[in-house]
């Protein structure tokens, strides 16, 4: 009888033995181990989740930099077309300018990353604005005026008042004045609004040189720094009034860690692209000597001096970041500036409809 308690004894021990569950050492190696492997994991996604997101700000650049691209090639296929409402200009003599700025070392601080605004180039598409009619220069005869005076007289279309031509000019506008073929012109800053004087509109302006030529703020455009730009100041009633309306490209360097590409027209001005760190436009330029275009871009109008009835086809440039991280984000540096961002080039050739690479 006692046998076979003891019996019965031993194996309800060994049954409760066997419903422990784990000892604390080997509690202890399972936790020793989840760390070990959990830690793996957590600097794995880590590393990955940094890696993703530098891939998805590049892709973000490369997208923001074709668009802006795009934009630029729609605005300058159409330079230089002379279209314009109401007026048939069959040679229109300036399509676009360019004024490049020679990058410098003070330009780029590489301490801080950021560059000055004269890195960067600004482009001009000359474009008239197409809600002031065009009109005609008039002395109230059938002589023809000069804008070495500080007065242009206008005469307006058919279908618009007197009121109404004048009210479309400001303090401040540049206009075109332009031979009706085409074959010369030259442009000045409205020192007053328009005015109504007798059966004209009074257009009050700086005056221009003998030879067509406006200098200090009177041409922030550039159109007639070279007198072969078709220069002139002598125009005849059938030639032709218009205000300037231009699509000007430039870099907003106003906050240094984000240069804005920027594009304005009419008084306002609209973000492209963040983050550009270059923009150079340059010139393929005809050769009258050769009869021939230049094959390579120039980068410096002085060269071709600011001639821009010889270009033929445009050059832009661009080169953009990510947004720029400390040296504790990120061991990486590019080889561009040396920076915490990755970059992103790109450029395209663009020929306004109005020039061709190969004749005069």
């Amino acid at each position: 009888m006692s046998y076979l308690i003891a019996g019965t004894g031993s194996r309800g021990l060994r049954k409760q033995r066997k419903s422990f569950g784990f000892t604390l050492v080997e509690l202890m190696v399972a936790t020793a181990i989840f760390l070990v492997i959990g830690g793996a994991a957590l600097t794995l996604f880590q590393r990955h989740a940094s890696l993703f997101g530098d891939q998805q700000s590049q892709v973000a650049l490369n997208v923001s930099m074709r668009n802006a691209l795009a934009l630029m090639q729609i605005d300058t296929v159409n330079a230089g077309t002379g279209y314009y409402p109401g007026a048939n200009i069959s040679s229109w003599p300036i399509g676009v300018t360019i004024i490049n700025n020679k990058a410098a070392g003070s330009c780029y601080t590489a301490a801080t990353n950021t560059y000055a605004a004269g890195c960067f180039d600004q482009f001009n598409i000359i474009a008239t604005d197409p809600n002031t009619p065009p009109s005609h220069p008039d002395d109230g005869g059938s002589n023809c005026v000069s804008t070495t005076s500080a007065v242009l007289f206008a005469t307006p279309p058919t279908g618009t008042t007197l009121a109404q031509l004048a009210a479309d000019f400001k303090a401040g506008d540049q206009v075109l004045v332009v031979k009706g073929d085409g074959s010369q012109m030259t442009t000045t800053i409205l020192s007053k609004d328009g005015s109504v004087a007798g059966a004209k509109v009074k257009l009050q302006h700086n005056p221009t040189a003998a030879d067509g030529s406006n200098s200090g703020g009177n041409d922030p455009l550039g159109l007639t720094t070279n007198p072969g730009n078709k220069l002139g100041a002598t125009f005849c009633p059938t030639d032709w009034i218009l205000k300037i309306s231009p699509v000007i490209y430039s870099v907003d360097t106003t906050a240094p860690g984000d240069p804005k590409l920027t594009r304005a027209q009419n008084g306002v001005t609209s973000v492209v692209a963040d983050q550009i760190v270059g923009f150079k436009v340059g010139a393929s330029i005809w050769n009258a000597a050769t009869a021939t275009s230049n094959d390579n871009y120039n980068f410096d109008a002085s060269t071709y001096a600011f001639d821009y009835s010889s270009i033929r086809s445009i050059r832009i440039s661009l080169i953009g970041r990510t947004s720029p991280l400390s040296s504790g984000q990120s061991s990486y540096r590019n080889s561009f500036d040396g920076g915490f961002y990755r970059i992103e080039a790109i450029s395209t050739v663009i020929n306004p409809r109005n020039l061709s690479m190969k004749d005069n």
